[in-house]
């Protein structure tokens, strides 16, 4: 009879990576239906944020609004450690 073995402890997986040229090509992206391709236009048309595209106003309202130096830690007058 031959000896058995039991799967005890933390199994590894080992990465083996395949060559390049056998990976199948990525499929072609197909492009926006035209509902969505009018959609956009019309967004922005007036003005309007438009899904992955740069969003100045999103940046300037989202950046921090205190500038360094502006507020500073009380100084303990007391010696209490408060």
């Amino acid at each position: 009879m031959p000896p058995t073995y039991s799967a005890t402890g933390p199994q590894r997986r080992i990465f083996v990576p395949r060559p390049a040229g056998s990976l199948a090509p990525a499929p072609p992206q197909q492009p926006d239906p035209p509902i969505y391709r009018e959609l956009m236009r019309t967004w922005a048309d007036r003005g309007r944020t438009l899904p992955g595209r740069h969003d100045p106003e999103w940046i300037r309202l989202a950046a921090p609004t205190v500038k360094h130096g502006q507020f500073s830690v009380p100084r303990d007058l007391l010696g209490d450690g408060r």
